[in-house]
């Protein structure tokens, strides 16, 4: 098997890209700000997921929520897939069709779900967005409809995540307002009302991510938002906070295994 080969694909439907990766590499803890489907196309993989540890092998759907940290490491000597990320506007608002009651759900509840109807399904909508030759919109719709029904259908067995302890989230929401802004454990501490240790570890413990490493996650975030829009990469890393374009592309593909060059490639 090649060895990390990355490749981001040009998507003919707005709000979704579309990645192929065939690849050792194991990505530190990262999160998405989209929801993401894909299938393993061969090999296996073990991940930390929001919902638990899991394990995927060839032909089993993958899927991962907006902000669930989550990881990935190979079974074996590598592993390859597909995979669509979705704006989330795209998949709550499909969502709330699906669903009787008119109530969008937040969450897909599977990390993987082993069913060779749905995976046929992916990779007939991966091909109509990805292909040379453009599908026809009715055939999109009906394909990403059905396949954002089938994932989000089956119950999830197990127990709600708990809420974020509202000190907690007093701290996260002073990165999240300005993720651009110098802040420091102290800074945690006063807003959140603990102590130095308990803001670390309770935060750590809620969000899966210590403080500096969820502040680096919100500004890559940043970053591939602006790459997405145009922005050369030097100008996306200043913008994004930080220090130069070399330290923004080793976090990059530290969490999404392709460089910055290669993403801002599909939007060309």
């Amino acid at each position: 098997m090649a060895k990390n080969q990355f490749r981001m694909l040009r998507s003919a439907l707005l709000g979704v890209e579309a990645v192929e990766a065939e690849t050792h590499h194991s990505f530190a803890r990262h999160t998405h700000e989209q929801f993401g489907i894909g299938l393993m196309s061969a090999g296996a993989q073990s991940s930390l997921s929001g919902r638990g540890m899991v394990e995927a092998e060839a032909g089993d759907i993958i899927t991962v929520n907006p902000n669930e940290v989550h990881d990935g490491a190979p079974i074996g000597e590598g592993r390859s897939w597909r995979i669509l990320y979705f704006d989330p506007a795209i998949v709550t608002g499909l969502s709330r069709e699906i669903s009787e009651s008119g109530a969008a759900r937040s969450e897909i509840p599977h990390p993987v779900i082993r069913n060779a109807a749905i995976a046929a399904r992916f990779e007939t909508l991966f091909g109509a967005v990805t292909g040379a030759r453009a599908a026809p919109e009715l055939l999109r719709e009906e394909l990403l409809l059905q396949l954002v029904a089938d994932v989000m259908r089956e119950r999830c067995d197990t127990e709600e995540r708990p809420p974020v302890p509202a000190p907690i989230r007093a701290a996260r929401d002073l990165i999240d307002d300005d993720p651009l802004a110098a802040v420091s454990l102290a800074d945690l501490s006063r807003e959140s009302g603990l102590s130095r240790f308990q803001v670390l570890r309770g935060f750590a413990k809620a969000t899966g991510l210590t403080p500096h490493a969820y502040l680096v996650q919100a500004r890559i975030h940043i970053a591939r938002r602006l790459i997405a829009q145009g922005m050369p990469l030097a100008e996306a890393a200043f913008a994004s906070g930080f220090a130069d374009q070399s330290h923004m592309t080793r976090v990059f593909v530290r969490k999404y295994g392709l460089s910055p060059r290669l993403y801002a490639g599909a939007f060309l």
